[in-house]
């Protein structure tokens, strides 16, 4: 069974990403085809880059890194629920996601995002990234408006319809982080 982690991809006080991935972890959990954890970035205090050597070669000191490195490499898949920051990603999703390299690889990733379009511009930067990553990005995203899904653009209340898209996000992803699972085994 496929573990998936639900990364909350903001620091920010205030975050909307924190209510965003418990709701996310609430539909998920109630699935029995894998196995769900939120895993948030504050938990690691993750400083800007400061490794020594390429995150490619393997080769990692800071305990941080070592710290994050054990989570990630423990997961076979990604939710990833991000806001969008002046048109991208949040600069501590970015700087999370560089720490690492062959952590990511062969794994599924799908997207849960929210801002005045949905978070559709942080997404499309994030596809690329998955890309370089080697990972397989999902077709299906939940895009969350600020004027739609959420009350006085902080309290989550997500439009009825989102739950489905959310079922087919998950649904992706399991099945991905399944047919990926040979490659992570060699």
């Amino acid at each position: 069974m496929p573990k998936i982690g639900i990364i909350i991809g903001s620091t920010r006080p205030g975050r909307n990403a924190e209510a965003v991935a418990r709701w996310v972890h609430d539909v998920a959990a109630q699935r029995t085809d894998a196995e769900f954890e939120l895993v948030d970035l504050l938990d690691y205090k993750l400083p800007l880059l400061d490794e020594a050597y390429p995150p490619s070669m393997g080769n990692y000191s800071q305990p941080h890194t070592l710290a994050w490195a054990e989570k990630i490499a423990s997961l076979d898949g990604f939710l990833i629920v991000t806001g969008e920051y002046n048109r991208s990603v949040p600069g501590a999703l970015k700087n999370a996601i560089d720490f690492l390299y062959s952590e990511w690889n062969n794994k599924a990733v799908g997207f849960i995002s929210y801002g005045g379009t949905g978070g559709a511009r942080a997404v499309e930067h994030l596809r690329g990234i998955a890309g370089e990553l080697q990972m397989a990005d999902v077709r299906s995203q939940v895009a969350l408006s600020l004027f739609t899904d959420f009350e006085n653009f902080s309290v989550f209340k997500p439009a009825p319809i989102q739950h489905d898209t959310l079922v087919t996000t998950l649904d992706q992803v399991v099945a991905w982080s399944n047919a990926l699972a040979p490659l992570r085994a060699s």
